[in-house]
């Protein structure tokens, strides 16, 4: 087996749950699962902590999944460069998120922030909802201007694992000059979605020819892509959404959409990196 998926571990609940969902993904892609700690590089960080945590985790997912290989690793790097060394071992990176309430919202983190922004690897953001169960629906945020393999294939691959579904998003953002009512957003929906359809159909064609197991549907919304992208996520198992590796003058950095959904999705998010 190979060291397909990596997952970040701290202690916390998200951490537990990341652990978990990442162990069921190595399951399903027939893969190892390593485990690592990112600590923090100075003296007095608690490095017997740190290798007890990771041996008690890998013996819980080896008693939880027979067969499963699981190897562990202590990263003295720090979090942000360790995790991204890290992500590098393997095919998959999966780290936990954690929530600040109804009233602030999700927040992942910066250190959650920072990786995913960075790794040119997928990277799946969990939270901790109790069991979340490996199968099902998995749900793809798709610009039908400017399409992206990457993301779709990624989804793809996830649903036929899962003996699921892919339920392809897209979100027409209304024109921005004057005021729309109830009435006109509706003349707005039926003069663009069956066109919109039409392309997200012939965009989805290669993919269902190449994952006929696969049922894929593709619906067309009006708004803002991240708050229908977030509405969509409490029906799935898995939310993908894309992410451009070209840098900025600012560096590498996560796009508003991928922002939101990664803030709000109740689901576990994946962050499919492309050109």
């Amino acid at each position: 087996m190979t060291q397909g998926v990596v997952v970040g571990i701290d202690g916390t609940k998200q951490a537990e749950a990341a652990a978990a969902w990442a162990a069921d993904e190595a399951v399903l892609r027939g893969t190892g699962l390593r485990l690592v700690h990112a600590r923090e590089p100075w003296p007095e960080s608690d490095e017997p902590w740190a290798e007890q945590l990771l041996a008690r985790t890998a013996d819980g997912l080896r008693a939880r999944h027979p067969g499963l290989s699981v190897t562990v690793g202590l990263i003295p790097s720090g979090p942000v460069p360790g995790l991204v060394a890290a992500a590098e071992e393997g095919t998959l990176l999966v780290l936990g998120s954690r929530a600040l309430g109804s009233v602030a919202g999700y927040l992942m983190g910066s250190v959650g922030l920072s990786v995913a922004g960075v790794v040119e690897r997928p990277v799946v953001l969990v939270r901790d909802h109790g069991d979340v169960s490996p199968r099902g629906s998995v749900t793809v945020g798709v610009d039908a201007q400017q399409p992206e393999d990457a993301a779709l294939q990624f989804a793809f691959e996830e649903a036929e694992r899962r003996l699921g579904s892919v339920h392809v998003v897209y979100a027409q953002q209304l024109p921005s000059y004057g005021t729309l009512g109830p009435a006109m957003v509706s003349d707005v929906r039926l003069a663009v979605a069956p066109e919109i359809e039409r392309s997200l159909d012939d965009l989805l064609e290669p993919w269902r020819t190449k994952h006929p197991d696969v049922t894929a549907t593709a619906r067309v919304t009006i708004g803002s892509a991240g708050l229908e992208l977030v509405r969509a996520s409490g029906d799935s198992a898995l939310m993908v959404v894309g992410r451009r590796t070209r840098r900025s003058v600012l560096g590498a950095r996560l796009g508003s959409v991928a922002h939101a959904v990664l803030h709000h999705s109740r689901a576990p998010v994946a962050v499919v990196p492309h050109d």
